[in-house]
């Protein structure tokens, strides 16, 4: 009787470790990139920043990610930016980078579709205001780094900014936007 309790004891331990150590926290790497796509009425037009900073905390076994358990980005508004310093001085306005210093998101949970593809509920705050917001992702295990890959449409109003316009309003930025983003966590 002794001998069985010790075997279940040694087997809970080991799956014990085993769990931990599957279990890690990582970070964002420097070569993650996010962009901001949109339209106008002169051309479409496309922002990029790889400025980003944050943390996630995923379990990964056998090169498979097994969970999403905690995933955190930051990035400054200010480094984002596009070909031409009059349209990024417009996006900061709009952004409202004076007063909003961190454009953020939080997970708040995360859905395993399959070996691949993940449904996230996070939490964007974009220009002081705070949404939460499905995300569909890809994701790839490779050696010791995890790349998540995905994009979300959302509108200027959603976030309280006003589309912004150049030219005396000759110019004029439609409403909807796609921020896309191809990470990687080390």
């Amino acid at each position: 009787m002794k001998s069985i309790k010790t075997i279940t004891t040694a087997i809970a331990l080991f799956a014990m470790v085993f769990y931990a150590n599957a279990q890690k926290s990582y970070t964002l790497d420097a070569k993650s990139s996010f962009s901001v796509l949109g339209t106008s009425t002169m051309h479409d037009w496309e922002m990029v920043s790889t400025a980003g900073t944050g943390a996630a905390n995923l379990t990964v076994t056998d090169s498979k990610l097994e969970d999403i358990n905690a995933l955190t980005i930051n990035l400054n508004p200010e480094s984002i930016k596009s070909e031409k310093k009059s349209m990024d001085k417009v996006a900061y306005e709009a952004l409202k980078t004076d007063k909003f210093k961190n454009i953020k998101y939080v997970l708040k949970s995360a859905e395993k579709v399959n070996e691949t593809t993940w449904n996230l509920t996070g939490t964007y705050t974009i220009a002081g205001v705070s949404k939460e917001l499905k995300t569909q992702v890809k994701t790839t295990v490779t050696g010791n780094s995890v790349s998540i890959q995905g994009s979300n449409k959302i509108t200027f109003t959603q976030f309280g900014m006003k589309s912004p316009t150049a030219m005396f309003g000759a110019i004029k930025t439609g409403e909807e936007l796609t921020i896309k983003f191809n990470i990687k966590f080390n």
